[in-house]
């Protein structure tokens, strides 16, 4: 067995190389066969994507106590126009930055000029700054508040202290080791008269930040007189900490380039085969897991062959400011790039300065004030919002989204192509595997998403169908304390949309009469749990609905109504089930299932009833005859393997019980959700995941849910026509009135006519058809009433008298109580 095919056996064990088989690999030639290796690792751990960063470039000072002589970004005091750049000028190129679409300020400088130079000392003083650092943690503090710029900084050696306080400024920092080499600080070589450079310094430093908690950047400058055996055993003492402290978010391999009026101006660069190896041992010893950079503008030309070393990120890239530390090597057009790139066989993405495993666990790695920007710039996956569309907003969707769901897809990740070859065989999903899908993106996006369109013409044809219905909302009082809920109203949310209402049989039934002269076959009636309800109270709300109007489908009451509606009768879920149905109870609707997993459920309706208890009621209506749909509420706080989780458990019971209609992904409208304005959840889904989680959805329910709908009042029609082509194929109800996603602030309307309906339909190329709750063709009265129908007479919310407990029955918490379903 070779080197190399014992090193593709430990991996393959989940085992990194031992430093003996590390050092080992100084003496293998064969960089092909190396970078193959790597190749198959870095697409384990990121698939078909490529990042970057879009930066700009911010040169704080050029002074620099350190003397490296292969360096020209460092000068003495008579070679640069001031010893530091001004607050304005700061600013002046981070808001430049910021209108060409930068993420990024980049903040490097020289290492503790005021420790050698009497002009950085005078100039701190002047401006009031005691230190480098002292002025950095203003610059940056600066930058960040007035244009949303990230701060990354990268200035040299830091003290414990140091590093503490600018971790509440900047979600990222970085310090290159270059080499651990002691050789290269002797007299003669780079390092010598450079206190900085000392590799015990430096390691001290990365040790320190990984203490702090601090996601770092570091990485080992090629070429400068080390050797391969000495480049190992700085990429393992990097190694080493990060296993420590598991802070380590890219290893940079950058290749020294000569500069002109440098005391290394004619040393010899090291050559592609050199660059190419040690990238390649690099993502060898680091594994799938980490993120192995090489900056694009020192290679130009040969890109393609960098990404076949196993490199998954080009660093940050600017198209503003140049690389000040290489001024001779211009960063490429991020369109070249880009083009570059995908002829490697991969899709460009942007990043954040905080790598996504980071960003998706801020609680551990970043300071708190940092939370809220970063939750609002980031998807599920950690990566950067790059549009502006959220659900509910009047805002188009993305153009590279809506192209990238019908082109043609050249490079699939092979992972991908198999599970989609599993899913045409009809065989269940892991929950690895449903996350893989959920993490697609560029030509794998492209791919799932024209999978779930196939198996929608398989199963539902062109044809879209769509229900008149109305919803009724018949209380927005609410003792539970659900972060994402802006409709419910109690004594602590007085001050959100609305004023608390409590509607009267009467009102109900005039909705009802309305609803059926406009054409309607549905009302959908659900509510906030009010502390005066009981069991009785939801069966009376649907005996008067069928007193008004006897033909009226009742689509009412959540598993979350349901399990209260029992409790609160002192009977079991099977007993109060029939006494619905006997009332004349219909269908159930599948919403308070939010995220079936309880640790989101525990951050976002801890009260609220659980994962096993949503289950349990489900399963029970099931049982008693009744035909429910499930739904999910995604875009908050959860993350990719809790959609997996929740398709999963859906689609499980579905294979058990069969009882579902549909499945319907109900993106989070954050406008006025409680936990976005504390600054605690992001703010929706992007349009790439809305549109994967209705493409996903249809896969891992396939061929168990025949029927996957689209919400127009989250989506807004575009997005929903862009769904249509992505695997759904119902658009669910007109609604007539909508309440709960209006009180989260979404502008998309009250009401979508049927007219509206087919016009939608008809623009994605579909039939549209008209049909019951229960997917029957609509009665031809029913639709011509519908098409007929005038505008709705205006509501009336009967207003609350009460909304405060006036007996002294205890509030059911269904987590902390447990009801019979047999």
């Amino acid at each position: 067995m070779t080197p190399i095919d014992t090193l593709r056996a430990a991996h393959a064990r989940g085992e990194l190389p031992s430093t003996a088989e590390a050092l080992a690999l100084a003496a293998v030639e064969d960089t092909r066969a190396l970078a193959a290796l790597a190749a198959e690792l870095r697409d384990q751990g990121f698939g078909s994507v490529v990042t970057y960063s879009r930066k700009v470039f911010i040169p704080l000072t050029h002074l620099c106590r350190d003397v490296c002589h292969y360096c020209t970004f460092a000068q003495v005091p008579r070679k640069v126009q001031a010893p530091y750049l001004s607050i304005d000028e700061v600013l002046e190129t981070a808001r430049h930055g910021a209108e060409m679409g930068c993420k990024e300020a980049l903040f490097t400088l020289g290492e503790k000029p005021e420790l050698r130079y009497r002009a950085a000392r005078e100039a701190l003083a002047e401006m009031g700054f005691d230190s480098t650092l002292d002025y950095l943690y203003h610059a940056a503090k600066r930058v960040h508040e007035e244009t949303g710029l990230m701060p990354h900084l990268n200035p040299g050696t830091m003290t414990p202290e140091e590093l503490r306080r600018l971790r509440h400024i900047s979600p990222s920092m970085g310090i290159m080791i270059e080499s651990t080499s002691e050789r290269l600080t002797e007299k003669g070589m780079p390092h010598y008269g450079s206190p900085d450079k000392v590799p015990a310094v430096r390691l001290k430093t990365l040790a320190d930040a990984g203490e702090a908690r601090v996601p770092f950047t570091t990485g080992i400058l090629i070429g400068i007189g080390e050797n391969r055996t000495e480049r190992i055993e700085s990429l393992l003492a990097i190694r080493e900490l990060h296993q420590r402290y598991g802070h380590v978010q890219e290893i940079i391999v950058q290749n020294f380039r000569a500069k002109p009026d440098t005391k290394m101006a004619h040393a010899p660069e090291p050559d592609l085969n050199e660059l190419l190896w040690t990238i390649a041992v690099a993502r060898i010893l680091f594994g799938p897991s980490m993120s192995v950079q090489a900056p694009p503008n020192l290679s130009p030309g040969v890109l393609e062959k960098i990404v076949a070393a196993g490199i998954n990120d080009w660093g940050g890239v600017s198209p503003l400011t140049p690389d000040f530390v290489n001024p001779e090597a211009p960063w490429p057009h991020l369109d070249d790039l880009a083009a570059q790139t995908r002829a490697a066989g991969k899709s460009l993405h942007e990043r954040l300065t905080i790598y996504p495993r980071y960003a998706q666990d801020l609680d551990t790695w970043v300071d708190s004030e940092l939370h809220e920007p970063l939750l609002n710039a980031t998807d599920a996956d950690g990566f950067p919002r790059t549009d502006r569309w959220s659900p509910g907003e009047p805002v188009e969707p993305p153009e590279d989204v809506l192209a990238a769901i019908s082109a043609k897809p050249k490079c699939v990740s092979a992972d991908v192509e198999q599970i989609l070859t599993r899913v045409e065989t009809g065989e269940p999903l892991s929950e690895a595997e449903v996350v893989r899908l959920f993490e697609a993106r560029g030509d794998d996006f492209s791919a799932v998403a024209q999978a779930a369109d196939r198996l929608r013409r398989e199963v539902n044809g062109d044809t879209v169908s769509f229900v008149v219905n109305r919803n009724i909302n018949y209380t927005n009082i609410c003792y539970f304390k659900c972060q994402f809920c802006a409709f419910s109203k109690g004594k602590l949310s007085e001050n959100l949309r609305g004023r608390p209402y409590d509607l009267s049989h009467e009102e109900i039934q005039r909705r009802t009469k309305e609803a059926w002269d406009r054409g309607a076959t549905e009302v959908c009636m659900q509510g906030g749990i009010h502390p005066e309800y009981t069991g009785q109270t939801y069966t009376d709300i649907v005996k008067a609905v069928k007193e008004a109007v006897p033909d009226m489908h009742v689509h009412a009451f959540s598993p979350l109504e349901v399990w209260q509606g029992a409790a609160s009768s002192n009977k079991d879920l099977d007993g109060y089930l029939e006494e619905l149905k006997a009332a004349g109870l219909s269908t159930l609707p599948g919403t308070a299932a939010e995220i079936l997993d309880d640790e989101v459920r525990q951050i976002i309706c801890p009260d609220k009833i659980n994962t096993d208890q949503w289950l349990t009621v489900m399963r029970a209506a099931h049982r008693a005859g009744f035909r429910t749909t499930a739904t999910i509420m995604y875009g908050h706080v959860e993350r990719p393997v809790h959609w997996a989780r929740h398709l999963i458990r859906v689609r499980d019971l579905q294979r058990e019980t069969g009882g579902f209609t549909e499945f319907v992904p109900l993106p989070f409208v954050h406008m006025e959700a409680p936990m976005y304005l504390k600054g605690k959840a992001r703010k929706g889904p992007t349009f790439r995941e809305a549109i994967l989680m209705h493409s996903v959805a249809r896969l891992v329910l396939h061929p168990w849910i025949p029927n996957i709908q689209s919400s127009w009042v989250k989506m807004g029609h575009a997005g929903v026509v862009a769904s249509l082509n992505a695997g759904c194929n119902d658009l669910g109800g007109t609604l007539m009135n909508e309440s709960i996603s209006r009180a989260a602030g979404t502008l998309h309307g009250q009401e979508t006519s049927p007219q509206q309906m087919i016009r939608m339909i008809e623009h994605a190329g579909r039939k549209p058809r008209q049909r019951t709750t229960l997917y029957e063709n609509a009665p031809a009265e029913r639709i011509a009433a519908g098409l007929a129908a005038g505008e709705l007479t205006e509501i009336i919310n009967t207003p609350a008298q009460k909304y405060e407990r006036t007996g002294k029955r205890e509030l059911l918490r269904p987590g902390l109580i447990a009801v019979s379903a047999d």
